[in-house]
């Protein structure tokens, strides 16, 4: 009941996390929309954009641009937050290089050695590894269990270590998934409002509008090429950081059968 409730808590203060981090993020978005990219300085007096000031043509893209600015900063920041988080879970120095020393101790039977080097290592690998080698100490002593039935409660207490590691590894991931699925349909939205303006124009009678036809190609560029960048970056980095995590998973996982094997071969 208490695990629950504490993985509930922990889910909402995530939740609250992102949405708060994209709530800034469109405030941002709304000002640099409003007071950068729209100042008087970027436009002619006839209020056209000046020409090669891109500042202007992204205030050109009308009110979906803060919106999709937003999404942008948000990949941005989850991008290093996640950078930060996940190299912080590889601890100190090379896995691969941490695991196989890990394996010599367990062959050796020196268990003490063996958590010396999680010690050293940290990270959220060491901390399954030192979980597991606890775990393996306390079935040496115990003279009751089978060797079964120790193997068993090995494998589980280094599934529930690694199980209490992912969830802080995947952590907003979700969010960056979504931004990859949504920025090119709300940059689609823009594109689509910014043709239905030009169209407008092309439709008065008599002379179309130069001007509200170019501010409405204008519109729907610049929402096209925003919303498939804040696309493409999420996409990449959710990626990178997917690779990352089934890399740490992978090394988890080798470990632990080492584990569970060494223990039975002792045992046996």
């Amino acid at each position: 009941m208490a695990q629950s409730a504490a993985k509930t808590t922990k889910k909402t203060t995530v939740n609250s996390l992102g949405i708060l981090v994209i709530a800034i993020n469109l405030v941002i978005g709304i000002l640099f929309y409003v007071f950068v990219a729209g100042d008087k300085a970027n436009f002619t007096e006839d209020g056209h954009p000046k020409p090669g000031n891109y500042l202007a043509l992204v205030h050109e893209g009308g009110f979906i641009v803060p919106v999709l600015l937003a999404l942008f900063l948000t990949v941005c920041v989850f991008a290093v937050e996640r950078t930060l988080t996940i190299t912080k879970a590889k601890g100190n120095g090379s896995i691969q290089a941490f695991l196989q020393k890990v394996k010599y101790h367990l062959t050796n039977k020196d268990i003490d050695a063996a958590l010396k080097e999680c010690d050293r290592q940290k990270g959220s690998v060491a901390n399954v590894v030192n979980a597991g080698l606890h775990k393996y100490a306390e079935m040496k002593a115990d003279n009751v269990l089978t060797t079964e039935q120790k193997v068993l409660n090995i494998s589980k207490e280094v599934e529930e270590a690694t199980s209490l590691e992912m969830p802080a590894l995947e952590k907003h991931l979700p969010i960056l998934a979504t931004i990859a699925s949504i920025g090119t349909l709300i940059a689609l939205l823009g594109t689509v409002l910014g043709m239905i303006r030009a169209f407008s124009a092309l439709a008065t009678e008599g002379t179309p509008d130069p001007t509200a036809l170019s501010a409405g190609i204008s519109e729907a560029l610049v929402n096209t090429a925003i919303g498939i960048g804040t696309s493409a970056f999420a996409i990449i980095f959710y990626n990178i950081f997917t690779g990352m995590i089934d890399k740490l998973t992978y090394g988890i996982d080798e470990v632990g059968f080492t584990i569970t094997q060494t223990f039975s071969a002792t045992e046996k």
